[in-house]
């Protein structure tokens, strides 16, 4: 980058508009690159597949995000391709050059080696996971309705969530939430309120990033939501008709995804070894090694502190794009950068109405004061002022009257019965 050149920000992650914007006032010149027109504030994506927000809510259009910044150029593509050695970007309609080049491309699901579990197990990453999540839950309430066999009404009634963090916890909570409050007044053949939420996590405990107390406090909530959290065994197999777990079969025509994340393929073709989740080993400042002129940054790559890995959460991408930008400004002042230092600002997670856990160096809360603190962090991080308004304003009318109001089927039939 520098008077008269181009730098490439090529991402699908929770904030490339952020890193575009920490170089507002560089004398550069930015080419965002992304596959989709909008900045998505992922950790309320859950919110979005259960009904309480719509879209628009936590999404906000790149060129509306970045209008007033002139030297900020959005290109709505798909990244196929990166050629370091040539500086050069394979996109699906045409080529980029580049003299800095910064890759933020996210992470995807990651399903064990059983990829083909995909399509009877979706993940939550994008709006359109969201919409479609959505469409399978609410369809299977409309199939308990119509449903005559007991057992069969059944299956359609029971809802597995496989993981247990954070995106396994809320998904969990709010679904007890809806059948217990949101719909019992609205069918009449099926009781919703006989829904079976199931939260289903390989390892001994859920939220196992939070201190053990918490982690215990969380199953408690959950419980008392109504959720049956099976732990300390994995699941091995998964089709139309449900899971099978520690050698029993549960009978779910909804399945939902929390387990796991790999990086985004376009890490291997960066040059170098990635670990087993496909992420990508970078120097102290985050560029690639041997090739000062790229960076990476949040989810795809790899990073180690103090001995232990830089979490793939929201913060720490944002802390990432902020300081590769930061490294950007002093090379072209003739400054070398500095290394990056991750700060960690806590954990957090909602279980269901009045019910969080938060986690903050030496504090820990968990209940009402945790969820408020939750409600105000999220409400905090959220961009722009319209959407911190209708959020708030949805969330409040969802606490005094148990509704739901973005409950539309959209863009899926109907399950078969």
């Amino acid at each position: 980058m520098g008077h008269g050149r181009q730098g490439r920000t090529a991402g699908r992650h929770r904030k490339p508009s952020a890193r575009s914007r920490a170089l507002a006032t560089a004398p550069v010149r930015i080419t965002l690159v992304d596959r989709t027109n909008h900045h998505l504030f992922q950790p309320l994506l859950y919110q979005v597949a259960t009904a309480g927000l719509s879209a628009p809510d936590i999404a906000a259009p790149l060129r509306h995000i970045l209008r007033k910044q002139a030297n900020a150029t959005v290109r709505l593509d798909e990244v196929r391709a990166i050629d370091i050695g040539a500086r050069r970007v394979d996109l699906a309609q045409g080529q980029l050059h580049y003299d800095y080049l910064l890759v933020a491309t996210g992470s995807t699901h990651a399903y064990f080696g059983r990829d083909d579990w995909a399509q009877f197990a979706p993940g939550l990453k994008t709006l359109d996971d969201a919409l479609s999540i959505r469409a399978r839950v609410l369809s299977a309430f409309e199939a308990a309705e119509r449903e005559d066999d007991p057992s069969r009404r059944a299956a359609w009634l029971n809802f597995v969530v496989i993981g247990g963090g954070p995106t396994g916890v809320e998904l969990a909570g709010t679904l007890a939430e809806i059948a217990r409050h949101t719909l019992p007044r609205e069918f009449r053949r099926a009781d919703v309120r006989d829904a079976r939420i199931h939260l289903v996590e390989a390892g001994p405990r859920v939220l196992a990033a939070m201190p053990e107390d918490l982690s215990e406090k969380t199953r408690q909530q959950l419980q008392r939501l109504g959720v049956q959290v099976h732990t300390g065994n994995a699941v091995t197999a998964i089709d139309a008709e449900g899971i099978t777990l520690a050698g029993e079969r549960l009978a779910s025509r909804t399945v939902l995804w929390a387990a796991g994340v790999a990086a985004s393929p376009l890490g291997k073709q960066l040059g170098l070894a990635t670990d087993r989740a496909g992420r990508v080993p970078v120097s102290a400042d985050l560029s690639l090694p041997g090739h000062p002129e790229v960076f990476v940054v949040g989810d795809l790559a790899s990073v180690t502190q103090d001995g232990k890995p830089v979490p793939g959460v929201a913060p720490a991408a944002k802390q990432m794009g902020a300081h590769a930008a930061a490294v950007i400004r002093d090379r072209l002042r003739g400054v070398a950068g500095k290394p990056f230092r991750y700060r960690d600002y806590g954990n957090l997670a909602t279980i269901g109405r009045m019910a969080a856990v938060v986690h903050f160096g030496r504090l820990k809360l968990s209940g009402l004061l945790a969820w408020w603190f939750w409600l105000v962090a999220h409400l905090f991080f959220l961009i722009g002022f319209r959407n911190r308004i209708i959020v708030l304003t949805n969330w409040a009318w969802s606490y005094w009257t148990y509704q739901r109001h973005a409950r539309i089927i959209v863009g899926r039939s109907p399950p078969d019965d």
